[in-house]
């Protein structure tokens, strides 16, 4: 009924809970996009044999299920963990760095997952590129930040645009990556409607939840997809 949404969204805690996942969501895309894209490039224009081994690199975070993944980064990002250890070990620090169950924690998780998507995706984007188009470019006079500015970043925006959205929807909708990396004190989305439908047996308010999550995602990606139809109109 109406009464779930006005009490999602006249309660703080739920909209901070929405507010919080965008946030992570936009941080976890943009950083998936920085790395992934000049990663994706030196992939798409490889030609050795190589190329093979390192597709599979980015592939292999995928095979692993999302419990086993976090529970590695567990191990890695813990107050026993292999960083802590290796700090107080050297000497660099006196006590160990709370860094699980924080925000960067779930963000470095989830975009140890995302990476890969944004990679493989713009890779196939790239690889569709002339190469000719860059060394025409190149023959111009263009340095290579301008033949990235005005060549290859517009021929790649469509790809980038099916990353970038498929990154974020990933992030909006992650569950098991918050839960054992951010832990209850960092509540997203999507653990939220967990909580709700499992633990609190509150389908409607749970089923209120999922919907304001779901047209957040949609309303988001439209808009990005229609600016980027704008831009191209232009």
């Amino acid at each position: 009924t109406i009464n779930n949404y006005v009490r999602f969204f006249s309660d703080a805690y739920y909209t901070n809970i929405l507010g919080r996942t965008l946030r992570v969501a936009v941080i976890c895309t943009a950083i998936c996009l920085l790395l992934g894209f000049p990663l994706a490039y030196v992939l798409a224009r490889l030609q050795s044999g190589w190329k093979n081994w390192l597709i599979m690199l980015v592939v292999l975070p995928l095979f692993v299920g999302n419990a086993v993944r976090a529970a590695g980064w567990m191990a890695l990002l813990g107050s026993k963990g292999v960083i802590n250890s290796s700090l107080l070990a050297l000497g660099l620090i006196s006590t160990p760095i709370e860094i699980m169950y924080t925000e960067g924690a779930v963000i470095i998780g989830i975009i140890a997952v995302n990476l890969s998507f944004m990679v493989l995706t713009l890779q196939s984007v790239i690889e569709g590129i002339d190469r000719e188009v860059e060394e025409a470019a190149f023959s111009l006079g263009a340095n290579p930040a301008a033949m990235f500015r005005r060549v290859l970043w517009p021929l790649a925006l469509p790809g980038t645009l099916a990353g970038t959205m498929l990154t974020f929807i990933l992030a909006m909708n992650a569950y098991a990556t918050p839960v054992l990396l951010g832990g209850p004190r960092f509540m997203m989305m999507g653990p939220l409607v967990y909580n709700q439908f499992v633990q609190q047996t509150n389908w409607p308010f749970g089923a209120a939840i999922s919907f304001v999550l779901m047209t957040a995602t949609i309303v988001l990606t439209a808009t990005a997809n229609l600016l980027v139809q704008h831009r191209y109109r232009r």
